[in-house]
């Protein structure tokens, strides 16, 4: 299982009923927060999300629609108590930023590490997540993410069974041990008993960008792909383009050219000037069926397939 949840989809400035973007992820007891601009702790607590378990923080970027907010944020997961370590993750400079914002939130009883990304693309192994950075095109360096949760195969029973592998060796091979029994003068490996690797479950995000082709890569095969929805208005391109953001429009044909295609389009980081992008889904829908207009507090609960 994996759930996400849209706490803000506003750009910019936060809105009376839309806060700024945010992203929150969560698998198996370990959260990832995307983007923390100002008002994401009112964001959380009104979805009823616990900023406790949040094992990862990634930035797209250095403006302060996405990271104002951080100082109140390491503060409220210090007050629930939280010791464990957390991973920063965001563009070159996020150290830097960081120890700039932390001045008012010091004496943090939790360790903050830092990976900052300097190249086209680079993609980490944390906890129970494979998280994909891609570099996108705004006027300053910025990243978008996607999250994977691998899958493992199916254990082979009567594979196990006919190669003789004593039954206590069947979950320490299924969790990936290689086991040498010196007695029988045999190495088992997981190779041997489990069978190709399932789908497993995607998630893409991007926000602040022009259309690239690192964005068609990244939301290819995604089970939601989270995009930046700017402006929806006919005649918004050269807005776009001036400003390095993207249409609706821009960010539909993105899902329309992965391959394979997103499973879903859900629109963020809107115009504080768009009050109801509902209007332009229908012609959205027209390129990619499958768009949704994001709103704050959505959610979406991603389960593996049964096969």
């Amino acid at each position: 299982m994996l759930d996400l949840c849209l706490l803000g989809t506003g750009g910019m400035t936060p809105m009376p009923n839309r806060w700024l973007t945010s992203l929150m992820v969560r698998c198996e007891g370990s959260d990832i927060l995307i983007d923390c601009g100002e008002g994401t702790q009112v964001a959380m607590k009104e979805v009823g999300w616990s900023p406790k378990s949040i094992d990862i923080m990634c930035f797209t970027h250095m403006h302060a629609d996405h990271i104002s907010g951080l100082p109140g944020m390491l503060l409220n997961i210090a007050n629930a108590d939280r010791t464990d370590p957390i991973v920063m993750i965001g563009p070159k400079g996020l150290f830097n930023v960081t120890k700039s914002l932390k001045c008012i939130a010091p004496d943090l009883p939790y360790e903050l590490r830092f990976i900052e990304l300097d190249q086209e693309t680079e993609e980490y192994k944390i906890g129970p997540y494979v998280i994909s950075c891609f570099r996108v095109k705004h006027n300053l360096t910025c990243y978008g993410y996607s999250f994977s949760v691998l899958r493992k195969g199916r254990f082979d029973v009567e594979n196990a069974r006919a190669l003789g592998i004593p039954l206590e060796y069947w979950s320490r091979l299924q969790k990936g041990e290689t086991i040498t029994d010196r007695k029988l003068a045999r190495t088992f490996t997981p190779q041997m008993v489990m069978g190709p690797e399932r789908k497993g479950l995607k998630v893409t995000y991007c926000t602040d960008t022009r259309p690239c082709e690192n964005i068609v890569k990244a939301a290819s095969g995604a089970d939601v792909f989270i995009c930046e929805g700017m402006y929806g208005e006919e005649g918004s391109e050269a807005k776009a383009i001036e400003h390095r953001h993207m249409t609706m429009r821009e960010g539909a044909m993105l899902a329309a050219k992965a391959d394979p295609q997103p499973g879903e389009l859900i629109f963020t980081h809107y115009s504080p000037s768009m009050i109801k992008p509902k209007m332009y889904i229908d012609e959205i829908k027209e390129i990619f069926p499958n768009a949704t207009c994001g709103k704050d507090g959505l959610i979406r609960e991603l389960a593996f397939t049964e096969e």
